[in-house]
This record gives C-alpha cells, sequence and structure tokens, in this order.
C-alpha cells in the first residue's frame, strides 16, 4: 500500500507519490529566532521529524530544508506591529542594528537546535537564515512586479490579491474557507483587506547610533523582505520552484502559507508549488493555545526541572495524532513518563542478545505509518509487541530498534543512562524497595507487584529471598 497522507489543499488524505522518486524534497518553516522555543512550537517539529524518518523507512531519500527566520516578521498578520527580532533587540537592551540582530538569532537558533537534539529530532542538515538571501527575495519581488502583481503603498510594496483568480485555496472548501479566512484590519492603502507585504520600508529614526534606518537596500527603497518571501525564495532556490512537502503548524494555514502559494505560483506559472501541505495542531493550556505573545508557554527547560526527561515529551506527542489538539497538563506528562519508563524496563528485561525483527510485526507497523501516520496505534503495537510470548526476546529487542527508527525514543542508549556499578543504586530505587517492603510485611501483595514494575521500568530486578530482597541491575 502507497504511504496515505492528509493534504491541507485537497482536506483528504492522499496518496503520496513524489514528484522524482525515490527522492522527497521537503521544506520545514523554522522558528523566528527572537526568543526561546516553547513546546507548544516544538511539537511541529517533533510531527516534521516522524514525517522524515517515515519517509526514510519506507525507503525514501529526503532533501529537507529548513529556514530561520531572523528578519522581517511582524507581529500582525496585517503586516503592522512591532518586527519581532526588533522586539527581542529591546528586550535584551541591544542597540537597533544589522549585526546584533544577526547575533540574536545566531544565540536563539543554537538553543532551538540544542532543544531538537534533545527531543531526539534529526537536525536538518540544511538550515539557512534568511538574512543570507535578501538578494533572491528581491529577484522574486522584481518577477511579480513584472507580472503586474504588485503596488506600493507609503509602507513597502503590496501583492495585489485580487490578481490571483483562486486566492486563499488553502482555506479549504466553500464550505469552510469563512471560518479559514484571516480576520485582517482594514488599510486604507490597500486595494484589498488580505494584501500582503512583499517589500516593508524602514522606518525612520531605526539605529539608535545615528538616526538612519537599519535594512537593506532595494530598488524600492531600504527596508526589509516581508515575511512569507522569504520561504518562497529559500524554498525555490534550494528545492526547485515545484517541491513534494511543505509542513507548519496550523496557525500557518490563513496567511503565511496561503501567502507563500500565492506569491510562488504567480510569480513561476506553475501549479502547484507545494504537492503536499501538512500542518500540526496546537498545544493547549487549559484550552488556550500555547503562545509568547500571551505569556502562557512553558520551555523545554522547564520539563528538566522537574526531572522529566524530555523524550517523554516526544513520547507523549505520539501517544496522539499529529491532527489532534492536545491539552498539555501536568499529570498527562507524568502518566507518560510512568509508561515510558516501563516500557524501558521491559526492554532492558529482553536480554543482551539482538535477533531479527519480525515481519509481521514490521507489517502491522508500515500499515500504520502508511495511514498519515497514525502513531497511536503504532505505539499500542509496540505494548503488544512487548507482551507477545510467541516472539523471542532477541526478535523482540530487534524489532523494537527497528520500530525505534521513527519512534526515537532511545532504546539503543538505555545502558548508557544507567549507573555504572551495580552498587550505585539511585535514591528513586531505593524509596521504591522501602514501600516494596512495607507492603510486604502488610500482606499487601497488589501493591507490592505494582511497585516490582516500577522498580522493573527503571532498569532494576527485585527478587525477594529468605534475606530479604535481593536488587540487580537487569
Amino acid at each position: 500500500m502507497p504511504l496515505k497522507f492528509y493534504n491541507t489543499l485537497s482536506r483528504e488524505k492522499e496518496d503520496f507519490t513524489p514528484l522524482s522518486p525515490p527522492s522527497v524534497t521537503f521544506y520545514s518553516c523554522g522558528p523566528t529566532v527572537y526568543d526561546y522555543a516553547h513546546i507548544g512550537n516544538l511539537r511541529s517539529y517533533v510531527f516534521a521529524d516522524i514525517l522524515q524518518k517515515t519517509l526514510e523507512y519506507f525507503g525514501y531519500t529526503v532533501k529537507r530544508v529548513m529556514n530561520i527566520t531572523d528578519i522581517g516578521h511582524l507581529s500582525s498578520d496585517a503586516d503592522s506591529g512591532e518586527d519581532k527580532m526588533t522586539k527581542g533587540l529591546l528586550r535584551e537592551g541591544k542597540e537597533l542594528n544589522l549585526k546584533n540582530m544577526r547575533e540574536l538569532a545566531e544565540f536563539y537558533t543554537e538553543k532551538f537546535k540544542e532543544d531538537l537534539i534533545k527531543l531526539n529530532i534529526k537536525v536538518p542538515s540544511e538550515i539557512y537564515y534568511a538574512s543570507d538571501y535578501v538578494k533572491e527575495d528581491i529577484e522574486l519581488v522584481q518577477r511579480l512586479e513584472e507580472k503586474g502583481y504588485t503596488y506600493k503603498t507609503s509602507d513597502g510594496i503590496y501583492f495585489n490579491t485580487s490578481k490571483m483568480p483562486d486566492y486563499g485555496i488553502l482555506w479549504g472548501t466553500a464550505k469552510n474557507k469563512e471560518a479559514s479566512r484571516p480576520r485582517i484590519e482594514a488599510n486604507s492603502e490597500k486595494i484589498n483587506p488580505e494584501d500582503f507585504a512583499l517589500w516593508k520600508f524602514s522606518a525612520q529614526g531605526g539605529s539608535a547610533s545615528g538616526g538612519n534606518p537599519i535594512g537593506y537596500e532595494s530598488p524600492w527603497g531600504k527596508g526589509f523582505p516581508g515575511w512569507h518571501i522569504e520561504c518562497s525564495a529559500m524554498g525555490m532556490k534550494f528545492l526547485g520552484e515545484q517541491f513534494d512537502i511543505h509542513t507548519g503548524g496550523i496557525d500557518l494555514i490563513p496567511t503565511h502559507h496561503t501567502n507563500e502559494i500565492a506569491q510562488s505560483e504567480c510569480a513561476t506559472g506553475k501549479k502547484p508549488f507545494v504537492k503536499f501541505w501538512m500542518h500540526s495542531e496546537f498545544v493547549d493550556t487549559g484550552g488556550v493555545k500555547m503562545s509568547k505573545s500571551e505569556n502562557n508557554f512553558l520551555r523545554l527547560e522547564s520539563l528538566v526541572n522537574k526531572n522529566i526527561n524530555p523524550t517523554t515529551y516526544r513520547f507523549w506527542l505520539l501517544m496522539a495524532s499529529y491532527r489532534t489538539k492536545v491539552n498539555f497538563v501536568w499529570e498527562a506528562l507524568e502518566g507518560a513518563e510512568t509508561a515510558l519508563k516501563r516500557l524501558y524496563g521491559l526492554y532492558l528485561a529482553l536480554g543482551q542478545n539482538i535477533g531479527k525483527a519480525s515481519e509481521g510485526y514490521r507489517d502491522k507497523f508500515k500499515k500504520y505509518l502508511e495511514d498519515d501516520l497514525d502513531t497511536p496505534r503504532a505505539l499500542s503495537l509496540l505494548w503488544d509487541l512487548v507482551k507477545d510470548e510467541s516472539i523471542s526476546n532477541a526478535d523482540k529487542k530487534a524489532t523494537i530498534l527497528d520500530f525505534d527508527k521513527v519512534f526515537s525514543l532511545g532504546f539503543a542508549n538505555l545502558k548508557e543512562d544507567l549507573p555504572a556499578q551495580a552498587g550505585e543504586i539511585p535514591e528513586e530505587v531505593k524509596k521504591l524497595l522501602e514501600e516494596r517492603e512495607q507492603a510486604r510485611q502488610k500482606k499487601d501483595f497488589k501493591k507490592s507487584d505494582e511497585l516490582r514494575d516500577k522498580i522493573n521500568s527503571l532498569g532494576y530486578e527485585v527478587k525477594d529471598t529468605e534475606s530479604g530482597q535481593k536488587i540487580n541491575r537487569i
């Protein structure tokens, strides 16, 4: 069976066939690096990682590009409001100039990459700063200008959306178009409310060191490329005028990705710009989208500070479809942590030998991945596998490692996380042993068994002897 992915463009699951098999061209919208990424942001990168590893698991060669937005991203979809990079410089008390803007971007880009590594995400080999490709942005705007798609206002060069008959195609069918259409405040200089900036002129007095506006020179005046033009220009430079997959969060559908399609297809005359548009849902906190602007976001470091391994967050996300909104509560994450530790313990209990992956289980695993990356059912299959007494321990271990090429939960590295010597028993295990001894004395065997399972999940085996409990590292 072919891979089937949900395509936002059609609002349906479609058979996936790349433009030039077995190669897949894949663009991921990267972060705007004016601050740390929050765990809601990071969900879209866990999703993109699962997608890439699934494609590779099925034998495709993936060329994946990710942009780093370090210029031109305004806080409002109406091309107004504060520039996010400027906001970051002001927050940190730094002078507004391009050098400081780049230094700020490089700092937060490194922090972003560190978060990806902690989540076992394969860092794309092709990551590019938007500020390095302003020349390509200008050339793309000029192509649109030559074809009559642009007009000038007092604050920039805009794309005339009424010149594109199917503008907003990503919003879906007529039934849901109105719900998807962005709510943009009126601007008396715009021809249409949805028209968007291709180039924004610099504000006067933008530099604290002399009053000169900061920005880049262009045929229209000093300024910055629009946020949307950057992704189109970089995508086409590195992947061509048409490519296979474009990913991002659902918040990018109404304006950013809609405008990428408009400017790209009008500039090249080719449809579609991208075959498959794929989007991950939000992570909510109490029914509210996690957001920096709302100051209700958690960093990955927040989990680490509570002694929760970031891999637990990855595991928790995989328990739901990437297209399902999830509500973050600490109790849910703690439950996922218990389940993951249990899986680790069961894996370690399989011994040292690695056999051959079960073809039957691999076929089922592929079946679930083929169905729009159904990780919840794939994880359920993992539990079935570890409990299946008809499969040898060595083959179970090989099959788990095979699944983990996609899951990336770190099974192959578990031994490295255990104490160097068997005598070095962690305090958590010691406390569980004490609780278990008390339960045995009270003849509460149900609790005793539950505590044994917890100890096993941490990589230790407990045996009852005449002289008491004996603990060994698995």
